[in-house]
């Protein structure tokens, strides 16, 4: 992995006041004001020129930078330069969002990364010139608050009607005006239709709203934009996640111009691999096929006991030229989008479920990489090919592994011998060169929400993990390290699949927590993911381990795409990139167009304006990608509470997955769904939130509700609407010892001028 390595000097005793990068040429307060003079600009070469640093003090800024980052004590922008990450511009556009408690209109940034801190209206400003109000842009200059955290807005100049756009529910009141109800849950307030508004949709109607003026008092009235389905049909969860998150849906009449013209590629001057007998593994409900294996012993003296294995993939690049409607389009959706009764593809149907789609018995374009592996499962060569290949065989994973357990039928018991035994043996070395590596072993199992014709949810199932499921992803995995190394070879750019080794932050948290289960985590030692499986192990046997699991899986980073590469902390590998899913994964296209550029490999390679635009594509490919994570979540917990909202009342078995301040969140054993059980409903007890310990304590008698206990729940309400789920614990806490102190401490909301502190100063003054 290409990561600086942590070097300690010997520790001889404490030493006060010690600058812990003097030993680098320089001082954390000297770095950290240069970074501040820099307001956003500098990068790490200018931050060395501006400390005077040479030479290995060059590597000191580095492991400054990244610790000083992983704390949260600066960040990286857009332009790869840094920024105190507590210190926004001084003049910044921002939105307005919504109003506090208190009256104060509330703004964000507009650029994503400057969002976080709080950020008032400054008193007084709404009422200069034109009204600013909730939906609006704004010039600002800001200025920290002086009584508490955030920053106060002074408006320089009105930019005009933002984007914010709301998704409500229009339901009519008989009693007064009809009320729009956002979908959102964690929205606090309704709006109402301005004037004229109701005729353009009906009751129960799924409508998208831009707030249409402010009002000093009462709810704020909203235009309809759009009608864009019923909120009691079987597939709104979908239609709602979609919309929400603004998932591109359909394509552009130019892209299904250019989709229509597209006539079938020929073989011409390809490798032909039609003889070979490749074979698709998917799940038994795939539309689309786009990576096919073949494995054989290799048959080279100098190999002994050595593998062949090839992966062909889809050839998208054939079809999906650089800059033309169908590429623009793919790039701005990123990702397919995969909800529970639909897809929502990066490229249109013809293509990805017809001619990139690696059929049965039917010739396709490939780009195939043949690998060679010895005895132990180390990739010793591989060899890059633009093919025209024949799928022998569509197969479930189902039907491989019966196959290979001796129970196979069918046209999997026929190729058991000359194709599938060759792939196993082909991947039992793999598996060794696998644990040799030691990535991260991270249980997640994956739930599937069964939907039927109708929309309707006919069941929630885990999904099974055979070993074919393993095969195939050792097998994409080795082609995706095998791309990576071919175009660093040729000094190509490209899209890397990251993965950050976890904060310090993060590891805090996990040492913090660990003790209370009877676990430690050494702090101030490099974490690796042998060590993450070492804890996991070391929990097993214990009662404790799916809740250990699931605080090391919140203590990762996210992956992401990058032109930088610093490995793949998970995966453990020191260069990764995607190239096994080009008719779902942009990125994945962009590595195929600089393989062939590189290995002149056609005349439909990578551009250089590609080329250019390469981080960029990375980063809107990361955000893409976040989005339709986002979306398909959001559907699977709207359609489950639809399917649940038949069953409030019953009693079902769970276990606490998060311990907020307000509440815990329970995780169901029969659907895997997550629903809240307010600290309200806990009964008349007050409970504190004991951070460190994942847990809320009771005051008097001590009784605690943790992170992992099992816990009886009934389901009080389901919202398919919002996804949300209430619950009732039924459960009593677990017997402990009250916290020490007296008194219930002060939250961030109890200060002076809230709602809560002027009830609580007019009741002293009755006193």
């Amino acid at each position: 992995m290409n990561c600086q390595e942590n070097h300690r000097e010997e520790y001889k005793g404490p030493v006060l006041n010690e600058d812990p990068y003097a030993r680098f040429g320089f001082t954390k307060d000297a770095l950290l004001e240069a970074i501040r003079l820099g307001e956003g600009r500098f990068t790490k070469r200018e931050l060395a020129k501006a400390l005077g640093l040479k030479g290995d003090q060059r590597s000191g800024l580095k492991l400054a930078l990244r610790e000083l980052e992983d704390g949260g004590e600066i960040r990286k922008n857009e332009q790869k330069a840094y920024e105190m990450a507590d210190q926004l511009p001084a003049v910044t556009v921002l939105e307005v969002i919504d109003r506090d408690v208190d009256g104060e209109f509330l703004c964000q940034p507009v650029k994503p990364e400057l969002q976080g801190p709080k950020i008032i209206l400054k008193p007084g400003e709404r009422t200069r010139g034109p009204a600013a109000g909730v939906g609006d842009k704004i010039l600002a200059r800001l200025a920290p608050l002086k009584d508490e955290e955030g920053y106060e807005a002074s408006v320089i100049k009105k930019l005009g009607q933002s984007a914010h756009r709301i998704l409500c529910v229009l339901r009519d009141n008989t009693r007064g005006p009809a009320r729009l109800v956002p979908v959102d849950r964690r929205a606090r307030h309704e709006l109402v239709p301005a004037r004229g508004e109701t005729s353009k949709a009906q009751d129960g109607d799924l409508v998208i709203v831009r707030i249409a003026s402010e009002r000093r008092h009462g709810l704020k009235t909203a235009m309809i934009d759009e009608v864009v389905g019923r909120a009691d049909s079987a597939r709104a969860g979908s239609i709602i996640a979609m919309a929400e998150h603004g998932v591109p849906d359909g394509f552009l009449d130019a892209e299904l111009k250019q989709v229509d013209a597209i006539e079938p590629v020929t073989m011409g001057y390809r490798e032909d691999l039609r003889d070979i007998p490749l074979v698709t593994i998917d799940p038994a409900d795939a539309r689309d096929h786009d990576d096919a294996v073949w494995a054989a012993p290799d048959d080279d003296p100098k190999n002994p006991d050595g593998w062949i294995v090839i992966v062909a993939i889809a050839d998208v690049a054939a079809y999906v030229t650089p800059a033309s409607p169908l590429d623009k389009g793919a790039r701005n959706r990123g990702v397919s989008v995969y909800l529970p009764d639909r897809v929502v593809p990066m490229l249109p149907e013809r293509l990805s479920n017809d001619l990139c789609s690696l059929r049965e018995g039917e010739e396709r374009p490939c780009l195939a990489v043949r690998m060679v592996f010895d005895r132990n499962g180390n990739q010793i060569g591989h060899r890059f090919i633009r093919g025209w290949m024949r799928s022998a065989a569509k197969l479930a994973y189902e039907e491989a592994q019966a196959a290979i357990d001796g129970n196979g039928t069918g046209k999997a018991e026929t190729l058991l011998e000359d194709v599938l035994k060759p792939l196993w043996g082909a991947y039992g070395a793999l598996r060794q060169a696998r644990k040799r590596r030691k990535p991260l072993e991270i249980d997640a199992p994956e739930r599937k929400v069964i939907v039927g014709e109708d929309g309707r949810v006919q069941g929630v199932r885990l999904r099974e993990r055979f070993d074919a499921h393993k095969l195939i992803e050792e097998m994409m995995i080795q082609a995706n390290v095998a791309a990576a190394t071919a175009l660093e070879a040729r000094n190509s750019p490209l899209i890397y699949r990251i993965h950050d080794e976890p904060g310090s932050e993060k590891l805090d948290n996990l040492a913090d927590f660990l003790p209370h289960v009877g676990l430690k985590w050494t702090r101030g030692e490099r974490p690796t993911p042998s060590r993450f499986n070492t804890l996991l192990q070391a929990a097993q046997p214990t009662d404790h381990y799916e809740t250990v699991n699931e605080v090391v899986l919140r203590s990762q980073s996210q992956a992401v795409y990058d032109t930088d590469n610093i490995g793949h902390f998970g995966l453990n590998l020191a260069k990764y990139a995607h190239f096994t899913s080009p008719i779902r994964r942009y990125a994945d296209l962009t590595v195929h167009r600089a393989l062939i550029r590189a290995y002149n490999l056609g005349s439909d390679g990578q551009t250089d304006e590609e080329r250019s635009q390469l981080q960029r594509i990375a980063e809107d490919t990361t955000s893409n990608e976040r989005r339709a994570m986002a979306a398909e979540r959001d559907a699977v917990d709207r359609f489950i509470a639809a399917w649940l909202a038949d069953r409030v009342g019953t009693e079902f078995e769970g276990r606490i997955t998060g311990v907020t301040r307000f509440g815990l969140f329970v995780r169901l054993h029969e659907t895997g769904a997550d629903g809240l059980c307010p600290v309200s409903r806990l009964g008349q007890e007050y409970y504190m939130h004991d951070e460190a310990a994942h847990a809320l304590v009771g005051q008097s008698s001590g009784g605690r509700y943790r992170l992992g206990m099992l816990v009886t729940v009934r389901l009080d309400e389901a919202t398919p609407v919002t996804g949300g789920l209430l619950f009732d614990i039924l459960t009593p806490p677990e017997s402990g010892k009250p916290p020490k102190g007296r008194g219930r401490p002060r939250d961030k909301y109890e200060r002076r001028g809230s709602p809560r502190a002027k009830k609580h100063n007019a009741r002293r003054k009755k006193r």
